[in-house]
């Protein structure tokens, strides 16, 4: 019964007393708010604890949740604003940021993901392993506007109307920002994206 809900449904039902109903919500929003945490920290044990305070939040902001807000663009600014924090926080250190490689586990998709034509044969792996690391360099480079704004965009598909009611800035700022972050990441890789095609 639960599994067929709408988020916002099981939301409400949360907010009555049912628990199971965030149960289902939490298994349903776990891994891809844990990617887009991981992501924007480019640390896994940062990103675990930035998970939990996550749903934390969520928990103790239940009864504030209203039935016409959509719960993932709630979900979302409460994951990004602690990021933010978190990424202010950490300032004053050496930025890690998305430098380090990802993890191979299964949850967690690869930043090449969001090249075109990324799927380059066995005897390319250097180049391959090249540009993600180029990538992960491009990504962190960004600003922080930019580089949330192309996460949300590039791993989570949320709409631009979406992303711009988690960062809370117009719909055409949001785009303005995409539009600089894709600018930023080409010229970036375009050495790369010319060695892949050249290599054996």
């Amino acid at each position: 019964m639960f599994n067929d809900q709408a988020d916002e449904d099981l939301m409400v039902m949360y907010q009555k007393g049912e628990v199971r109903a965030f149960e289902v919500l939490l298994s349903r929003h776990r891994k891809p708010v844990f990617n887009f945490i991981l992501r924007f920290v480019g640390d896994r044990e940062t990103a675990e604890d930035l998970l939990q305070e996550a749903f934390m939040r969520v928990i103790k902001g239940a009864e504030a949740y209203k039935r016409q807000a959509k719960f993932t663009t709630w979900l979302y600014t409460i994951a990004r604003n602690l990021c933010v924090d978190q990424t202010r926080r950490r300032k004053h250190r050496k930025h890690a940021s998305l430098d380090a490689p990802m993890d191979g586990s299964e949850e967690s998709g690869t930043l090449m993901d969001v090249i075109p034509g990324s799927e380059m044969a066995s005897d390319r792996k250097s180049v391959n392993k090249q540009l993600h690391e180029q990538m992960q360099r491009a990504i962190g480079a960004l600003s922080e506007d930019q580089r949330e704004v192309f996460l949300m965009r590039e791993f989570l598909d949320m709409p631009f109307k979406q992303i711009a009611d988690v960062v809370g800035v117009p719909e055409n700022t949001v785009k303005s920002r995409m539009r600089y972050a894709l600018e930023k990441l080409r010229l970036e890789l375009d050495e790369y994206k010319d060695l892949a095609k050249v290599a054996p």
